[in-house]
């Protein structure tokens, strides 16, 4: 493995690892701020990350073709630093909730790169696999960690994840020379690299027409059913996320949680690998993932892991079916990998707002809120699906 790609999956490894040692100790830490569970401050310390990545994917992906990506994984690992410490240090909700908003940016800010990046390798596909694979390892580890923690110290898993943010930074700092040069002068990364053969070019004018593409895409009709679901699918983790460790403090220890929501990112795992070798068209994949999400989130309320385990396969399945749903929509090639995009800010859109929305119903108690939230996933079966490719 070169000195880059460790870069790289060790980068996405901690950014994912910190973001979720947060939930499992969401409580305590809303708790010692004298935030209650279900009011805004408290959502918007969970959804404070997803807002933050979804502020900045988009401006970060037009800025990661006009500079040098490793420069801005860099950038990106220093912020996941600097919220991470912040989050240690304090216990001011307002500012807090700044450090989640700005470990999201780093979020943002860290995934164009990083998939232009690996995407110019020849083994592409391998290596985006393994960069996922590390993406849901560190989501688990991130919430296992923080479980068996916060018997010694709430923010434990919070310290691990920034000592070992600050020092994969420092390694990119000490590394960014070698390795630039080492992509410029070294004539075997040619068997490694797929050279890149046309300058792009970059106006005002360029950008106004990317705005209107994006405004397209986003509005038109023939997609707004993918869209909706890409929200929701991922909209009911988070609301899971948000607030199962407040609904189960009288029935899990926190080990016992980390385990739990551990289990959402292992079968989404898993899922993801069977799920992707199957024969099973993505229309139908995306409907099997929406039934068995919606019936994790109700089996959730009396049984943990077999409920989370369902909301990971349902949430895997629909990971799998919803970008060839993307990818078969009706548009230009040219513009796929920004329907792409469209499609994450989405997804970030479901895991920002919709916990913020569903905390509104927690007045009428959790089994309300969760049966509400199920109910709101499978409606979304009922959305007319407007595709003119039937085929798949």
């Amino acid at each position: 493995m070169t000195k880059q790609r460790f870069f790289i999956y060790s980068t996405v490894f901690l950014i994912m690892g910190l973001s979720n040692s947060v939930i499992p100790v969401l409580p305590e830490i809303a708790t010692a701020s004298s935030v209650e569970s279900g009011t805004i401050k408290y959502t918007l310390l969970f959804s404070g990350y997803f807002i933050g990545a979804l502020l900045t994917l988009i401006p970060f992906g037009f800025l990661a073709d006009r500079y040098e990506h490793l420069k801005i994984i860099i950038f990106a690992i220093s912020l996941t630093a600097i919220s991470g410490t912040i989050l240690t240090v304090t216990n001011n909700i307002h500012i807090m909730i700044l450090a989640r908003i700005l470990e999201g940016s780093a979020c943002g800010a860290f995934f164009p790169a990083a998939y232009a990046m690996l995407a110019e390798y020849q083994k592409k596909n391998q290596y985006l696999g393994e960069f996922n694979f590390l993406l849901n390892a560190g989501l688990a580890a991130g919430a296992v960690a923080a479980g068996f923690l916060a018997e010694e110290f709430i923010k434990g898993a919070i310290i691990l994840f920034t000592l070992l943010s600050l020092i994969v930074f420092i390694f990119g700092i000490i590394k960014t020379s070698s390795l630039q040069n080492k992509n410029k002068n070294n004539n075997n990364d040619k068997n490694n690299l797929i050279l890149k053969t046309k300058e792009k070019t970059h106006s005002n004018t360029t950008f106004l027409i990317e705005i209107k593409k994006i405004l397209n895409i986003a509005f038109n009709p023939l997609f707004i059913r993918t869209w909706i679901i890409a929200f929701f699918i991922f909209g009911i983790t988070g609301v899971m996320l948000a607030y199962y460790p407040q609904y189960s403090s009288g029935m899990l220890s926190k080990p016992e949680l980390g385990i739990v929501i551990a289990t959402v990112y292992i079968s989404s795992m898993t899922t993801n690998l069977i799920a992707g070798r199957s024969s099973i068209k993505f229309r139908k994949m995306i409907n099997i993932g929406i039934i068995l999400a919606a019936a994790g989130v109700i089996i959730s309320i009396t049984q943990p892991l077999p409920g989370f385990t369902l909301l990971g396969i349902g949430s895997g399945m629909a990971m799998i079916g919803l970008p060839i749903a993307v990818s078969c929509m009706n548009i230009s090639k040219k513009d796929k990998g920004l329907s792409m995009g469209i499609f994450t800010t989405f997804t970030y859109m479901g895991l920002a707002f919709l916990p913020m929305i569903m905390g509104y119903f927690t007045k009428y108690g959790y089994l309300a809120m969760f049966a509400g939230t199920s109910l709101l996933m499978v409606l979304t079966l009922l959305l007319k699906d407007s595709s003119k490719n039937n085929t798949s």
